[in-house]
């Protein structure tokens, strides 16, 4: 079994580094999609035994996923890991995410911040939380999931189950079309707890998606389009009372 640890990078020169020791710890083989960094970021890349995509300006968190599966099936990975690189993932949970690929009863391994209690003062910005909530539930009532923690980027695939998924969203929105795909290709989930950590709480999406209406719209207008493609692999009730996108 191959295990790829994938981290989407930008502006990252204030963590890469302690990061990157610290998962090179417990994985062999990392690959970091620099997604048009302007920082420091690229040269200290090149401090460290990883495999690196470059783009050449910034593309989007989803596409930056999307590099990573397409890397991993090309070079045959059977698994890839994904974890971001602002110390919000502790890569000391790496192992535990290769325990429970070992278990071989999942396609996707998701991590959740929310499965355990955490400290107040680990807690997320009081919106954050509320829209990662509204958005979990509206999925689970959807799709028929049981999922706790929708935007976590801390996640196993099994490559051979997300290779077919025609995944094209770049943004931060991804994660709503990911969970839609999954559920229409009957992929199995699982969750296992994360550290919920937020070291900066003042962390932009840039531009107009920092407005937290105007974010939930963005992430709800995704949402039903992609339910709208999918519904003829998805429960009737998956696409009920979309009319509205508050």
């Amino acid at each position: 079994m191959r295990v790829l640890v994938a981290i989407p990078v930008y502006n990252e020169q204030k963590y890469v580094h302690q990061v990157l020791e610290r998962v090179l710890e417990h994985a062999p083989d990392v690959l970091v999609i620099d997604d048009g960094s302007t920082d420091a970021t690229p040269l200290l890349l090149s401090q460290f035994p990883v495999e690196v995509i470059r783009h050449a300006r910034n593309r989007g968190y989803g596409r930056s996923l999307m590099d990573a599966f397409r890397w991993a099936a090309v070079d045959g990975f059977d698994w890839v890991i994904t974890m971001d690189c602002d110390e919000q993932h502790e890569p000391a949970s790496i192992p535990d995410f290769i325990d429970a690929i070992k278990r071989d009863n999942a396609d996707i391994i998701s991590g959740s911040r929310y499965l355990t209690p955490s400290p107040d003062d680990d807690r997320p910005p009081p919106e954050r939380r509320r829209i990662n909530t509204e958005i979990t539930s509206e999925l689970n009532q959807r799709l028929g999931m049981a999922i706790t923690d929708a935007f976590c980027g801390f996640k196993a695939y099994r490559v051979s189950a997300v290779r077919p998924l025609r995944l094209d969203v770049d943004g931060y929105a991804f994660p709503l079309q990911f969970w839609v795909q999954s559920a229409a290709a009957g992929l199995r989930i699982s969750e296992i707890p994360v550290k919920l950590i937020y070291k900066d709480l003042n962390r932009s999406f840039g531009g107009p998606l920092d407005n937290q209406q105007v974010r939930l719209a963005h992430y709800r207008t995704v949402l039903y389009k992609e339910l709208e493609r999918c519904a003829d692999r998805l429960p009737s009730s998956a696409s009920e009372g979309m009319g509205a996108i508050a």
